[in-house]
């Protein structure tokens, strides 16, 4: 596996570190409980990290050397791919894989410069598409220059691309993608950690909880959020990522939202959290009446899982890959992007109905648990990277 610039090894919620952390981390998790032997490529960012760090039974971090050994925004990372890939051609020539899975676009340029001596299979999943990126920022874009013409040339040269939900197979479709050689294979959900049962973070008995997981970024919609706060009375939001609690006076955007909830009169009722352990996550969801996942856009999202896997309705925007988890009217509510009207709407709808919101938060327990293992997605991975390597035999045999 190739991941550049989201190491499984990372602490998620960081401005860089989220769901494909987590992805990674959690597929190769899997896939070697599956019988692979699994080694995640990412770049150093710690001069104190060693070469080779043991993540789980069977799986390796190795850490190839690519510009400075520090935090570097993944936006500026494209410069830094050539020598990534020289690294890891380096790596492979010594130990060569019988598959390589990249994760982001910039993984996939450098798993296909550094496999063009060899001729090693290659799937890749984007994780999230520059093109769609771009049609939601448009100026506020930092990608670098050039990126969607790099996507397009991956998407013609690596052997399968794996996407992660319906609607990005329609975008892969515009920038050229052969039906054939895309395969679809969903993020997952931790179901051993994230459960119906469990521990309940404390919380005010007089308000009900809502609750928003991801980073503080603005296509998050954290602010959409808040906004909707304000037409929702006696409920409280609680916003658990970004930096620690006691750096969040010094984040950007986590003042922008503490301003706008005191220029709507809601100050009292955001708890904006900062960072939250990953084993403390489950009882945070479980605290909630409803879990809100809000974005402008996004590629699939983990949350909206974890959220129903441990029962709770989910109100989502009707977009990207929440189309595909959350069953509107059935395991939460679809709401329009960047709506907080209508968010409001539906907040109100679904907290005056507890009996729904517990049907909903039944059903999509049950969802996640028949659709979203790790253990069922790392075996559909698998049955892709059997027909790569099998299909590649067959055409150096031929």
């Amino acid at each position: 596996m190739v991941s550049e610039h989201a190491s499984p090894l990372a602490a998620v919620g960081g401005v860089d570190a989220g769901g494909q952390n987590v992805h990674v981390a959690e597929l190769a998790a899997a896939l070697a409980r599956h019988g692979a032997e699994v080694v995640v490529h990412t770049r150093r960012d710690d001069p104190e990290l060693p070469r080779r760090v043991r993540l789980a039974p069977g799986v390796v971090v190795d850490h190839i050397d690519a510009g400075p050994a520090a935090y570097v925004p993944k936006d500026d990372l494209l410069g830094h791919m050539t020598a990534f890939a020289t690294d890891l051609a380096r790596a492979w020539s010594g130990d060569p894989p019988d598959v390589v899975h990249s994760h982001f676009w910039m993984s996939g340029l450098a798993a296909l410069d550094a496999a063009a001596p060899f001729g090693f299979p290659i799937a890749h999943t984007f994780h999230a598409l520059g093109v769609v990126k771009r049609r939601h920022q448009g100026t506020a874009d930092t990608s670098p220059r050039g990126r969607l013409r790099l996507e397009r040339d991956i998407v013609r040269r690596v052997d399968r691309v794996i996407a992660t939900c319906s609607d990005e197979v329609r975008e892969l479709r515009h920038l050229g993608a052969q039906p054939s050689r895309v395969s679809v294979v969903p993020c997952g959900v931790d179901l051993g950690r994230f459960t119906e049962d469990g521990p309940v973070e404390e919380r005010e008995p007089c308000l009900r909880r809502i609750v928003v997981v991801g980073r503080l970024v603005p296509r998050k919609g954290t602010a959409d959020v808040i906004r909707a706060l304000a037409a929702v009375p006696e409920a409280e939001l609680v916003v658990a990522g970004g930096p620690a609690a006691e750096e969040l006076g010094q984040d950007h955007e986590a003042q922008r939202l503490r301003q706008l909830a005191v220029e709507l009169g809601v100050q009292a009722r955001l708890v904006l959290r900062g960072a939250v352990l990953r084993p403390d996550v489950p009882a945070l969801l479980r605290s909630a009446d409803v879990v809100v996942c809000a974005p402008w856009y996004e590629p699939f999202g983990i949350v909206p899982l974890e959220g129903m896997a441990c029962g709770v309705p989910v109100i989502a925007s009707a977009v990207g890959g929440l189309t595909d988890t959350v069953v509107d009217g059935v395991t939460g509510l679809h709401v329009p992007p960047r709506d907080p009207l209508a968010l409001a709407e539906a907040l109100r709808w679904l907290l005056e109905r507890p009996d729904v919101c517990a049907a909903m938060g039944a059903a999509g327990a049950r969802r996640a648990r028949k659709r979203y293992g790790w253990d069922t997605v790392a075996r559909a991975t698998l049955e892709a990277y059997t027909e790569l390597a099998l299909g590649r035999r067959e055409v150096v045999g031929a």
